[in-house]
Parts: structure tokens; sequence; C-alpha cells
């Protein structure tokens, strides 16, 4: 049962994501029919201010024994730290360890994995933050594709606004759909979005470690609506079949077909978000024979179908 919720807040806190928190279990709904959730902010010395990262400050009215006896313990984003401190991680594995779920939103999961709450176990953050984490916590078995990880009493979320996703997730699971409805409507946003990060993630253009490839590539980029095969490459690299799919996984660190198939959907991505064109024709323009084909190649990549990621990032035509 959902009955009370304590937030960790230690400096270099990020409002945005101690916001959303505040936002969905803080904020008295039991007028709309939601149950009484009581929400407590929690720092190491209750009344001492806190830095955040955009230049307020952050007054916890509780220590840490604020953490006693919370249904959920929830650390929102900050400053990610060499070292946190010990009585917080301890903290934290009190909580879980009497059975309470503990939730992160974006980088709070690097104070989960310090506390060792993350230790073969799936789950996620920002997709920003990937490397390090996996750097940091290498037996975490961390997914960067989705919004959220429900592990039972451990949840984590990623950048931002999968915050709110991981938060009503939890409402849901634990108070029922009709609650997290309520408090979705008066937020105004969606209950439950579908896909995962993958689609607002950077999809790095592969690059060429030595030179003989790169007049290709470059050519390549300037033809994606032309049909090619790895003989009519090879051909134009005038080297054999073989040697030059060696050579191209060599120097780019994948196949052709699949370094095609990503600057392809690259493509279509600036099309989806620059243009009105429809989507035979941007499979057209990308070199995709078919939609059916751009739609499996782009939800492969980049995790939603060109529809919904129209819906998300189009930029709206300038008036005038």
């Amino acid at each position: 049962m959902l009955r009370s919720v304590a937030a960790v807040v230690l400096d270099g806190a990020a409002p945005f994501e101690l916001g959303v928190l505040c936002e969905v279990f803080g904020l008295d709904r039991t007028a709309d029919g939601v149950p009484p959730i009581e929400f407590r902010v929690c720092g190491q010395r209750p009344g001492e201010p806190l830095s955040t990262s955009v230049g307020m400050n952050i007054v916890p009215g509780h220590g840490l024994e604020g953490l006693d006896g919370a249904d959920v313990v929830a650390v929102p984003a900050g400053r990610i730290r060499d070292v946190y401190p010990a009585e917080v991680l301890a903290g934290l594995r009190d909580a879980a360890g009497r059975g309470a779920t503990v939730l992160s939103v974006c980088s709070g999961a690097f104070m989960l994995g310090a506390a060792g709450l993350l230790d073969d176990r799936p789950c996620t953050t920002h997709w920003y933050y990937a490397a390090e984490f996996r750097r940091r916590f290498p037996t975490a078995r961390l997914d960067p594709d989705v919004l959220y990880v429900d592990d039972g009493n451990v949840v984590t979320s990623a950048g931002t606004a999968a915050g709110i996703d991981a938060c009503l997730h939890l409402v849901r699971r634990e108070l029922g759909s009709a609650a997290a409805m309520k408090i979705a409507r008066r937020m105004v946003v969606p209950p439950q979005r579908d896909g995962g990060q993958r689609q607002f993630i950077d999809l790095p253009v592969p690059e060429c470690s030595g030179d003989s490839l790169q007049p290709l590539l470059n050519w390549l980029q300037e033809s994606l609506d032309d049909e090619h095969t790895i003989a009519s490459l090879a051909g134009r690299a005038q080297m054999s079949q073989r040697t030059f799919a060696r050579r191209f996984v060599a120097e780019t660190g994948t196949t052709p077909n699949q370094w095609l198939a990503t600057q392809r959907v690259l493509h279509a991505r600036r099309l989806l978000e620059d243009t009105e064109l429809g989507i035979d024709q941007i499979a057209r323009e990308c070199g995709f024979s078919t939609a059916a084909l751009l739609r499996h190649h782009f939800r492969r990549i980049v995790g939603v179908t060109p529809r919904d990621y129209r819906r998300t990032f189009s930029r709206p035509a300038e008036v005038g």
C-alpha cells in the first residue's frame, strides 16, 4: 500500500525531478478521490538549506529519520558524486531491507547504485549517463532504452519526464488505475506513455577510423535514396566483396547494411521533424523501398514508429 513517501535530497539536487515527486505524491488530491499520501522531504540535517543545480535552495523538513516507516523512499536526480554520504546510503539500504520500495529519478540511480541496491538487478537511468553508470556499476543490468524499470521493491526511471511515468506507474501499481488517471489528468500528462528513451537519443554518425573508405562514406550519405549492394559498393571501392566487408567493419565498427540502415533512419528522423512529407515519400527519400520497411528499421533503431516520432518531435510550420 502507498501511504507515505520520503524523498532524499542532497546538495546539488535537481529541482524539476524533486518537483515531480512533490507533484505526484506531495499534493493533497483526496478531493479527487485519491487516497492521502504523507510526503516528507528528508536531508542529512533538517532545516539546513541545500543548494540546487539552478541556484535556488531547498530546505528539507525532516532528517534521515524521516525515511523510517515510509512505504516509498525516492531519490530525485542530482549532482553525480564520487562519494555519497555513508549515512544516506545506509538509510537507503535499511529502507529496502525492511521492504520499502526504493524509487530513483534520472541520475538518482547513481545513489542507488552506490548503496549496492542495483547489483545484478535490471535498472535504467538517463541515456546520457549510461556509459558512466556502466563503468561505476558493472554488475547492474542497465537498460538505457526504456522509460523506467519496475523490479519489485526497486523502481528506476530515465531522464526527467520519465520520472513522471515511473511515479504514475507506482501509483497505478499500489493504488490502482483510477488514482493514477486522476493524478495524470490534473498534471495534464498521459497516464501511460508508449515507447522508450531510444527516441530521444542522438544517434551518432558512425565514424571511419581509417582513410580508405571515407570518400565512399561521404558519397553514400549523399545518395541514400539509391539502391546499394555489397557488390556495387565493393566495386566502387575497387575491392573484392570479402575485403570490402572486412575493411568496412574494421573502419566503421559495423556492417555496410547496418551502417546504411542507421544513416537512412537518421535522415528519416530529420524529414519527420522538419517536413510534412508523407511516410511513403520519406521512405523513398531515405532509400527504403516501402513504408513498411521504413517502419521496421525505424522502430528497431529508434524504438517508436515514424508516426509517433513525428507526433512528438515535428516542428510547427512558421507563420508569415
